[in-house]
């Protein structure tokens, strides 16, 4: 697992306290890139600029981060360009809080044989 992967790891561990789902399902990771030093950098928004936890979550994601092993340095942007949309949530996150029926239905054949437009088996 490369260092990323294990900082992303640790990221999916903070949740904003209002949602059930993690930060990172949330969407709230721009960008997340890690160099060979060690260090990380994070660009990450809020769902709303007066968010509850405005003052506090940047700084449980930027302590996740450092938590990991061979991290050596983690600088954390905080942006609200472009805003937060449900948009950015993963499919798992949409289906968590019941935004989205992500479950595709398809058609299924009649059962009794081909129809003849009618929506009827012939």
């Amino acid at each position: 697992m490369t260092l990323r992967d294990q900082i992303v790891a640790a990221l999916k561990k903070v949740y904003d306290p209002e949602m059930p789902v993690n930060i990172y399902e949330l969407g709230l990771i721009y960008d997340l890139a890690v160099d060979d030093a060690g260090a990380a950098s994070i660009r990450m928004t809020l769902t709303a600029p007066n968010c509850p936890v405005a003052g506090s979550l940047p700084a449980e994601v930027e302590r996740a981060a450092r938590a990991v092993p061979g991290v050596t340095s983690v600088r954390l942007e905080l942006t609200f360009d472009p805003p937060w949309t449900k948009a950015r949530m993963s499919e798992a996150a949409k289906l968590a809080l019941g935004l989205e029926d992500i479950v595709s239905i398809k058609p299924v054949a009649p059962a009794h044989g081909p129809t003849r437009g009618t929506g009827r088996p012939s």
